[in-house]
């Protein structure tokens, strides 16, 4: 539940916080797998927004990154923007969520660590394909703000590697969408133990 409904929580978000803490209870056992092969280190990062899915028609953030089997960090938030399209949103989640990754990867290097590019995970080809080429000269993307474009500068310095990651493996998914049943247990066990 969003912390922007504390102060005038609703009884849709009483149901809400219930929900929350059943499963809670009802997964108390359930732990994280973490590792990573210190031979081979490697950051990835799932990155993926959810399209104007608020009352106000901002977008939601999701964003996970790992070393190997488990999340050392999850984040969803609501972008603090309206995004004109799907593509624009995507653009603001990578803008906002790689600079993390390559901060990780850099940390690990200043430890000693000889670690290649960051791998972000992109379900969104359009998205992809802007952050590869840059600012857009199509009617359809030219709106999109420049300053989500830094991505390309990191790409061309060999910091960071966008690479396509269809929508039903996206861990990210579950931070921004709510996804039940077979498709949510598989992400999730994907997202806390690598399987």
């Amino acid at each position: 539940m969003p912390t922007t409904r504390v102060q005038k929580a609703t009884v849709d978000d009483k149901a809400k916080l219930d929900r929350i803490l059943k499963y809670l209870n009802g997964t108390r056992e359930e732990g994280i797998t973490l590792s990573m092969d210190p031979k081979n280190p490697s950051v990835r990062a799932c990155i993926d927004a959810a399209y104007a899915c608020h009352e106000d028609m901002q977008s939601h953030t999701g964003m996970t990154i790992t070393l190997g089997k488990g999340p050392i960090f999850a984040k969803s938030t609501k972008q603090k923007l309206v995004s004109r399209s799907s593509t624009e949103a995507e653009q603001i989640a990578l803008s906002d969520g790689a600079g993390l990754a390559i901060w990780i990867n850099k940390l690990l290097q200043d430890q000693g660590y000889r670690m290649p590019a960051a791998i972000v995970y992109q379900d969104n080809k359009s998205t992809i394909h802007l952050a590869n080429n840059g600012r857009s000269t199509s009617e359809k993307t030219r709106h999109i703000d420049v300053r989500y474009f830094w991505i390309k500068d990191r790409i061309d310095k060999g910091e960071v590697r966008i690479e396509y990651l269809p929508t039903a493996e996206m861990t990210a998914d579950v931070l921004t969408k709510p996804i039940t049943g077979a498709l949510y247990q598989r992400l999730k066990d994907k997202l806390m133990h690598g399987h």
